[in-house]
């Protein structure tokens, strides 16, 4: 797996020193301390690496499974390093659970310090290539981003959850069922719309290149600033290859995500005439008052957002 983003010496020292020692720590069945320990009332602890993970846990598991993420709302998960702080959160958890494809290879350094059982989520996707930069060629990390994907997940989550709480694998599998349905659904809508589109019409851009599973789904074609968020973003050269990219191709409208600055793609859209045409989520939930709360609330946005866009443009 690519390692997007290695982790300063001394952090890393710092942070195995801390999940050694949280690791040998048992969790209370009451609730936690202030300093942000979680209460288990003595159901099982997963731990995510991310908020999309957790909340797609959480579906699955009910009320019979305590899930914390090791990332909050809003982080930028490609660049993170986790603090002693997170990883009080989660220490003595039962399973942890990362996406792969190397986007959380941060977890990696750390599993030798934790007895949990690690599920890697994503097992089973049939990866696309990242086509640009300094990891062409290796596996875009995105997969969560397609509906399609998205069933893989959580046949994986619904699995590992049976493993740490059979008496629930009833339970597991009818909500995944249930889940999965859903996400069909919602690719199935917008497929619908993606289909009716004129061709000059079917391209998606923007800033990152967190939709090449989504595009694959939705016979999209797929433009991008940059390939992955370790990546120099926004380069003048990354600008003007795409403000000529949307002028030869008349894209209606263009698009950028809630976790990185949107000032380069305000450029390509001011050039080329071209609509900004709102905020796509990516790698992080917001928080529960906030637009995208649920994994199924950020596919249903996108998708909205992005046939919309492309429709009326």
């Amino acid at each position: 797996m690519p390692k997007f983003l290695p982790a300063a010496t001394r952090t890393l020292a710092v942070l195995a020193v801390g999940l050694l020692t949280l690791a040998a720590c048992s969790v209370p069945d009451a609730d936690r301390s202030p300093e942000g320990e979680v209460a288990r009332d003595g159901r099982p602890l997963v731990a995510t690496t991310f908020t999309v993970l957790q909340d797609m846990t959480q579906r699955i598991a009910g009320d019979r499974v305590v899930v914390e993420s090791i990332t909050r709302p809003g982080a930028d998960i490609h660049q993170y390093e986790p603090t002693t702080g997170d990883l009080k959160r989660v220490a003595g958890a039962d399973l942890l659970i990362s996406n792969g494809l190397g986007v959380d290879d941060w977890l990696t350094r750390f599993l030798s310090s934790s007895e949990a059982d690690h599920v890697v989520a994503s097992d089973g996707v049939d990866p696309v290539p990242i086509r640009s930069g300094d990891y062409v060629g290796q596996p875009n990390p995105h997969a969560w981003m397609s509906p399609v994907e998205g069933r893989t997940y959580i046949h994986n989550i619904a699995a590992a959850l049976s493993e740490v709480d059979p008496e629930g694998a009833g339970e597991f599998e009818a909500r995944a069922a249930e889940y999965a349905t859903e996400l069909t659904g919602l690719q199935n809508r917008a497929a619908d719309v993606v289909e009716s589109l004129p061709d000059e019409h079917r391209t998606l851009v923007t800033c990152e290149g967190a939709f090449s599973y989504l595009a694959r789904d939705l016979g999209l074609d797929e433009l991008f600033l940059w390939a992955v968020n370790t990546e120099a973003q926004g380069t003048p050269q990354q600008v003007t290859e795409l403000i000529d990219s949307v002028r030869e191709r008349g894209v209606p409208a263009v698009f950028c995500e809630s976790t990185v600055s949107p000032s380069a793609m305000e450029q390509v859209a001011s050039t080329t005439g071209a609509s900004l045409a709102g905020t796509l989520y990516v790698d992080s939930l917001s928080d529960a008052d906030g637009e995208v709360p649920t994994y199924a609330s950020l596919l249903e946005h996108d998708l909205d957002l992005i046939t919309e866009g492309l429709t009326t443009s």
